[in-house]
C-alpha cells in the first residue's frame, strides 16, 4: 500500500470514529444558499495532521529549486494552511489582509498540496499572463467547477485538452464572433426598449439592481432562446418568479464557483464530507438554472429532428446545427450544449450589472458626474431618441464611467484560477507545477503604485488626451475587467456592448436623485463578497419625451 493510500485510510478511520461518536453529524438539513456553520476544531485538524503526517513521512520532502516560493503563512504539515481557511471567512478577504499586513504583491499559502499564488502587481501579472501564458493555462479541478460544467464540457472552466480546444473554437467562430455579434444586434435592442419601459412603469422608485441583473438575464435568454421570460413576467414588464428564481441561481453559482472549498484540496474527501456545504448548495443552484433552460433545449432539439424548424433564429439554434468535419452529425451532444448555455448564463449577468449598479451609485453621490454623462449623450444621441449600439463609438465618458466601475468595483475578488502545467519561475520566485494562480480584482484595479488616488471613482482618469477610443479591456492588467492571454474572455465585445448600453440607457432616460430621507448611498461593500452591501434604490425621473418610454 502507498503512503497515499495509508494516509487516506487513516482520515476516513477518523472520520468514521468521529460520526459514530456525533462529532461530526451526518443528518445534515435541508440545504439552503447560506453557508453552514463548520464545527470543526483545531485539535481534529491537528490530530488528523499527525496521523497523515505519520503514514508518509518517509516520502514527504521539499522539491529542490534555486528560487524561493512566494512569501505566505507557514503551512501545517499535509494539510497546509487548511486551518487557518476554516477559521478565516471570506477567505479573499483574509488573503487580501495577508497581502496587506505584508506588504507583498504575491502571496502563497497552501492548501493541501495545491500552493495558491495571488498576485496584486500588475507587472508580476503581466509576466504569469503573457511571458508564462502558456505553463499558466490550464484550470483546477474542483468540485464547483466539475458540477456547473457537467463533468467538464464547456470552454472557460475546462482543463486544458482536446475538448478545450474544441469548445473554444465554437465559442470563437459561431457564438462570439464579430459575425454573430452584428447577426443578434436587433435581439438586443428589444432588450433597450424594455428596460426603459421597465425603469419608467416604477413611477419613481427603483431597485436598480434588479433592474441591473434583470436587463442581462433577458438580453442573454433572447439570445439563446429567442425569449425574454421563462414564464409571463410581471405586468410592469419586471421578472416573473421564474426568472427571479433563473437569474438567482446564477448568481448563486457564480459565487460558490472556485470559492476555496475543503474537498478541492483534499479530493479524497468528495462525495464522502461535504465539509463546507458546497456541494449541497451548487446542485440546487445549478439545478434551479437548468430546469428552465434544458426542457427548451430538449424540445428545440426534437423540432429540429422531425423538421419542424428550418430556420436559425438564436444561438440554441446555432449550437444545435453544428456539424462535425464531415457534416453528417451533429458537432455537440446535447449535454455539451446545456452544459455550454450555463456557462454563456454565467459568464454574461453579472459583470454588466455589477458595474453598472455601482458606477450609478457613485456618480449619484458625486451630480457632477452625472451631469457630464448626460451632457455626452445629449450632443450624441439628442433626445429624440434611444441610445443604439451604434453611439457606443462616441460615447468616450459613459464608457470610462463603466472602465472606473469594473476598475474600483470588481464582480469578483480573483480571475478564474490558471494552472500551471509545469515548473516556472515568476518574478525569480519558484511556481510549482499545479499551483493556482489568482489575480487579484480589487488588488491589481487599487494598487497606488499603478492608481492616483485609487479609492476615489473618477472616470476622468481614463479619457485619452487625443480623444481616442476607450475600451473596457486593460492589456497592462493594471484592472482585470477582462482576462487576457489563450485563457482570455471570449466574450469581451459582447460584455462590453452589454455594460456600455446598460449605463447609457440609464443615464439618457432618467434624471437620478437620491429617495426621501438619504442625504447620500452608502459605497459600503458587503461583508461576504464584493457587492454593494444594500442594493441601490434610486428615484428615478424621465428626462425624455414620454412617447419613448411607451410600446412602439
Amino acid at each position: 500500500m502507498t503512503s497515499l493510500a495509508i494516509s487516506q485510510a487513516l482520515l476516513l478511520k477518523i472520520i468514521e470514529f468521529l460520526e459514530a461518536n456525533s462529532i461530526l453529524a451526518s443528518n445534515n438539513p435541508k440545504p439552503s444558499f447560506k453557508i453552514p456553520s463548520i464545527a470543526i476544531s483545531t485539535t481534529l485538524l491537528s490530530l488528523c495532521s499527525i496521523l497523515l503526517l505519520a503514514a508518509r513521512i518517509f516520502v514527504f520532502w521539499k522539491k529542490g529549486s534555486p528560487h524561493a516560493l512566494p512569501p505566505g503563512p507557514k503551512p501545517w504539515p499535509i494539510v497546509g494552511n487548511l486551518p487557518e481557511l476554516l477559521r478565516n471567512k471570506p477567505t479573499f478577504r483574509w488573503i487580501h489582509k495577508m497581502m496587506e499586513d505584508m506588504g507583498s504583491e504575491i502571496l502563497c499559502i497552501r492548501l493541501g498540496n495545491v500552493h495558491v499564488i495571488s498576485v496584486t502587481s500588475p507587472e508580476i501579472a503581466v509576466e504569469f499572463l503573457k511571458k508564462h501564458d502558456a505553463v499558466f493555462s490550464s484550470r483546477p479541478i474542483c468540485l464547483s467547477a466539475e458540477l456547473t460544467s457537467n463533468g467538464y464540457l464547456t470552454t472557460a472552466l475546462t482543463p486544458l485538452g482536446e475538448h478545450w480546444k474544441k469548445m473554444r473554437r465554437v465559442l470563437a467562430t459561431s457564438v462570439l464572433s464579430p459575425m454573430r455579434h452584428r447577426w443578434l444586434a436587433g435581439k438586443r435592442a428589444e432588450e433597450v426598449d424594455h428596460l426603459v419601459r421597465y425603469v419608467f412603469n416604477q413611477g419613481g422608485l427603483v431597485n436598480v439592481r434588479e433592474a441591473t441583473q434583470h436587463y442581462c438575464g433577458n438580453v442573454i435568454r433572447k439570445m439563446i432562446f429567442g425569449k425574454r421570460f421563462f414564464g409571463e413576467g410581471r405586468e410592469d414588464g419586471g421578472p416573473g418568479v421564474e426568472e427571479q428564481e433563473h437569474v438567482n441561481g446564477i448568481f448563486t453559482i457564480l459565487d460558490y464557483l472556485y470559492s476555496f472549498c475543503v474537498s478541492d484540496y483534499v479530493p479524497f474527501l468528495r462525495w464522502r464530507m461535504d465539509l463546507d456545504g458546497h456541494e449541497r448548495i451548487m446542485r440546487r443552484a445549478i439545478q434551479s438554472v437548468t430546469k428552465y433552460q434544458d426542457p427548451k433545449i430538449d424540445e428545440r432539439i426534437r423540432q429540429w429532428n422531425e423538421g419542424t424548424r428550418k430556420e436559425q433564429e438564436d444561438l440554441l439554434d446555432v449550437l444545435i446545427m453544428l456539424k462535425d468535419k464531415d457534416g453528417s452529425s451533429p458537432l455537440l451532444s446535447p449535454d455539451e450544449i446545456k452544459a455550454q448555455i450555463v456557462e454563456l448564463m454565467i459568464a454574461t449577468v453579472d459583470n454588466p450589472s455589477n458595474a453598472v449598479e455601482w458606477a450609478l451609485a457613485e456618480m449619484i453621490n458625486q451630480p457632477e458626474t452625472l451631469e457630464r454623462a448626460k451632457k455626452e449623450l445629449d450632443q450624441v444621441v439628442g433626445k429624440d431618441r434611444l441610445v443604439q449600439e451604434s453611439d457606443l463609438p462616441n460615447l468616450n465618458y459613459i464608457k470610462s464611467c463603466v472602465r472606473e466601475a469594473f476598475r474600483l468595483h470588481p464582480i469578483a475578488p480573483f480571475n478564474v484560477p490558471h494552472v500551471s502545467v509545469s515548473d516556472a519561475t515568476v518574478a525569480g520566485y519558484f511556481i510549482p507545477k499545479g499551483s493556482h494562480v489568482l489575480l487579484s480584482r480589487p488588488g491589481l484595479g487599487r494598487n497606488p503604485r499603478a492608481w492616483t488616488d485609487p479609492l476615489r471613482f473618477r472616470p476622468e482618469r481614463h479619457l485619452k488626451e487625443d480623444g481616442s477610443d476607450v475600451v473596457l479591456t486593460d492589456p497592462d492588467l493594471r484592472m482585470l475587467s477582462f482576462s487576457i492571454g489563450r485563457r482570455g474572455c471570449a466574450g469581451v465585445t459582447l460584455g462590453s456592448t452589454m455594460a456600455v448600453m446598460l449605463m447609457a440607457l440609464l443615464v439618457q432616460g432618467f434624471n437620478w436623485e437620491l429617495p426621501p430621507n438619504v442625504s447620500e448611498i452608502e459605497l459600503k461593500e458587503s461583508d461576504g463578497d464584493l457587492f454593494l452591501s444594500k442594493p441601490l434604490v434610486a428615484l428615478a425621473r424621465p428626462r425624455l419625451a414620454e412617447d419613448l418610454y411607451l410600446p412602439g
